[in-house]
């Protein structure tokens, strides 16, 4: 059976930094497309920017998918590329933020092969545009979740 290829776009807000936050996802393979999004009470852009990502990883059926992830999070994108997040996993995340979602992260990210890839935000590019929507849409909902790993 062939690996199945995954392209998956990402997105994170926060309304205030901490504050009413969200995520948006849209999943591609073939013809199928997918689109998640969640909204938390107290948060941040940085951890919706990262939930995306752990959230498509986690909805993903079938381990050892080729999957390239579209993102504007730089902290994102670059703690992985630049391999930071290995090296803060080697220094138990001393005085790094998120250490929850990280391990969540590497969990799921050592089930596939994933490569990162940084776009721009707010440039014209409709499925990040989308995942902006999602996310912002998300975090304006009634009954938001709580961000039971943010440490205010």
């Amino acid at each position: 059976m062939p690996v199945p290829k995954i392209t998956i776009y990402t997105d994170g807000a926060s309304r205030g930094n901490p504050g009413q936050g969200g995520y948006g996802v849209i999943m591609l393979s073939g013809q199928h497309s997918k689109k998640l999004s969640a909204g938390y009470r107290l948060t941040t852009n940085n951890r919706m920017e990262l939930l995306a990502v752990i959230v498509a990883l986690e909805s993903l059926k079938i381990q050892g998918s080729d999957v390239t992830v579209y993102t504007d999070s730089k902290y994102v994108a670059d703690s992985v590329e630049k391999g930071w997040v290995f090296q803060w996993v080697s220094k138990r995340f001393k005085g790094k933020k998120n250490p929850d979602l990280w391990l969540r992260f590497l969990e799921n990210y050592k089930k596939h092969t994933v490569r990162f890839v940084w776009i721009k935000g707010h440039a014209d590019n409709p499925l990040n545009e989308q995942c902006d929507r999602l996310a912002v849409e998300a975090s304006m909902k009634p009954n938001l979740l709580e961000d039971t790993g943010y440490l205010g």
